[in-house]
């Protein structure tokens, strides 16, 4: 599959959006000199390419658990795949990332209390089959934080992108 080609008006129709999701089609198109139907079309499109989704983006602070940590985790090269899709399908896990570097996953958790990331982290994780070593951290403050990094992915999906992720 190729990657699609955005053109300039794609470029700008994302960018307005990113900023402003509920901007209505018709200030869209008049700010890109469109028509609403041009505006429509080309959302349908990128959406369809899974190049732009919506959805609402909430704060930690909505969170019920108000702390995050990241765990670093150090699997066996071959069973990389194999121990990321085990570590996403926890119920406290947020969020599942296979990496390059010494450790080869990054999983994400939401706690309150140090014990609740002890379990996971040294009781749960580090008992996978494959699993080698975890390392933790937590987050203390959080200075800049884009949510347009986000890549839009199946839910479950885990794709390492790369030939060094294990397979």
């Amino acid at each position: 599959m190729s990657a699609p080609i955005l053109d300039d008006l794609d470029r700008q129709l994302i960018d307005l959006l990113a900023r402003d999701a509920r901007v209505s089609n018709r200030k869209i198109a008049t700010e890109l000199g469109v028509t609403e139907g041009t505006v429509r079309g080309r959302i349908k499109r990128l959406q369809q390419d899974r190049l732009i989704s919506f959805t609402a983006i909430t704060g930690l602070e909505m969170a019920s658990k108000s702390r995050l940590a990241f765990i670093w985790v150090q699997a066996e090269v071959e069973r990389t795949r194999e121990v990321a899709r085990t570590i996403a399908e926890l119920e406290s896990v947020n969020a599942v990332l296979i990496t390059m570097g010494s450790f080869n996953i990054l999983a994400l958790t939401l706690f309150d209390e140090l014990d609740d990331l002890v379990e996971i982290a040294s009781d749960t994780i580090l008992a996978i089959p494959g699993v080698h070593h975890v390392e933790t951290s937590i987050a203390v403050k959080t200075v800049k934080y884009n949510a347009r990094i986000a890549k839009i992915t199946e839910s479950g999906e885990i794709d390492g992108g790369g030939a060094d992720d294990g397979e």
